[in-house]
């Protein structure tokens, strides 16, 4: 049965780009509701992104810390990066495992996408697994400076659900890789 979800789309009378950035653009659209009545939206433009979730064959995961300046802290996160123009997802999760962590995989599971903040940002990041680890060394981007740390699968599940892993793309890929490796009881 499809339901009927016409009630709820708005048309788009106009765009303005308020801000490009090297990052996202900015855009403030005028629309139009169902109802007839016009509103405006203000939108971010991303080309978004990828995350990879590094297991060893023991369960162990390679994290990344990193300073993360909206938030003036320091976010304990998979190794994850923002897509170039045209870039597909997967290569982006294997060059950022790769650039973060030293480590190459045999395989790269897709784990699916998210949608970061709908409401106002465009942003879709890739989620990957990745298997069969073999360390090469890694190669971070100029002006990124991060630590990598092994922590055991069972640990950082216990991390999100105390609440210590607050980025959501983490929590998500760490969720969905267990229930893709097929782990009970975590």
């Amino acid at each position: 049965m499809t339901e009927d979800l016409s009630g709820l789309i708005e048309t788009t009378l106009s765009s303005e780009t308020v801000f490009e950035g090297r990052v996202f653009d900015t855009i403030v659209k005028r629309v139009r509701l169902s109802d007839g009545r016009e509103s405006s939206r203000e939108v971010i433009l991303h080309n978004g992104g990828a995350c990879i979730l590094p297991v060893d064959d023991d369960l162990n995961c390679y994290m990344v810390r990193q300073f993360r300046s909206p938030f003036e802290k320091v976010l304990l996160e998979v190794p994850a990066g923002k897509l170039e123009k045209g870039e597909d997802p997967k290569d982006c999760a294997v060059r950022e495992l790769r650039e973060e962590t030293g480590f190459v995989a045999s395989e790269v599971i897709s784990l699916g996408k998210m949608i970061c903040s709908p409401g106002y940002d465009s942003e879709v990041i890739g989620l990957y697994l990745a298997r069969g680890l073999s360390f090469v060394g890694e190669k971070p981007d100029e002006g990124e400076i991060l630590r990598c740390e092994k922590i055991p699968l069972k640990e950082l599940v216990l991390m999100c659900d105390r609440g210590e892993i607050e980025d959501s793309k983490t929590q998500l890929c760490i969720y969905k890789s267990i229930r893709r490796l097929g782990i009970g009881g975590l």
